[in-house]
């Protein structure tokens, strides 16, 4: 009962495959029906936070980078 159970829900690579397309906005109606039936919503927002931190980091980082070589 155990291995169906693991073999039905969402991997990990899953979770972050079906973040990064709702960050884009490229769902399909598939992918967003397995999510909401086999994904747990824990692994979701874990794994949202993480994505949103690092890209406002990115662009944080960006952003200084590009003031640090344009400083009179």
């Amino acid at each position: 009962m155990s291995q169906q159970k693991s073999r039905d829900e969402v991997g990990l690579w899953g979770v972050v495959g079906s973040v990064m397309a709702a960050m884009f906005g490229v769902r399909g109606s598939k992918a967003h029906t397995r999510d909401f039936s086999k994904g747990r919503p824990s692994a979701y927002i874990i794994v949202g936070i993480i994505f949103t931190a690092l890209f406002v980091l990115t662009l944080v980082g960006a952003v200084a980078l590009v003031m640090h070589f344009t400083a009179s």
